[in-house]
């Protein structure tokens, strides 16, 4: 049994070995320059794609940084807006003073301080109560 293994030839290789053998040459050179010319077409094909595809995602690209240039422009109109009118609001804000603050930082300390005698309480070592029950043996002092 023999295994015929049929090798594909590039368009090239197909024009090389058809300018070699003058037998099947003229049937080989004609394959292989319109091979040539097929995978010339293809190639430019697929390049124009990919310019093509390039220019696309650079406009796209442009669209989106313009959009973004746009957006930290107002972020940035109502932020100074903000700080302009932050002396206003602090002078509001010392008129009225709450007691808020002071009612919180008792509230906090009461809950510290019982978080801490909770935690006392139960860290205690817990007391031993003298056993009922007699010994069944007899205890005898030592001399």
């Amino acid at each position: 049994m023999r295994a015929k293994t049929e090798i594909r030839l590039t368009p090239g290789q197909r024009l090389s070995r058809g300018l070699k053998y003058s037998a099947v040459g003229p049937v080989d050179v004609t394959r292989g320059a319109l091979g040539l010319g097929v995978d010339g077409a293809q190639h430019s094909a697929a390049w124009i794609g990919d310019v093509y595809r390039r220019s696309r995602l650079k406009d796209q690209l442009r669209q989106e940084l313009a959009a973004a240039q746009d957006t930290i422009a107002s972020e940035l109109a109502a932020a100074q807006e903000v700080v302009a009118n932050l002396p206003e609001a602090l002078q509001k804000a010392r008129g009225r003073r709450r007691r808020r603050p002071v009612l919180l930082a008792v509230l906090g300390v009461g809950v510290l301080a019982g978080g801490a005698v909770a935690f006392s309480i139960l860290r205690r070592p817990p007391t031993e109560e003298p056993p009922t029950l007699q010994p069944s043996v007899p205890v005898t002092p030592r001399p």
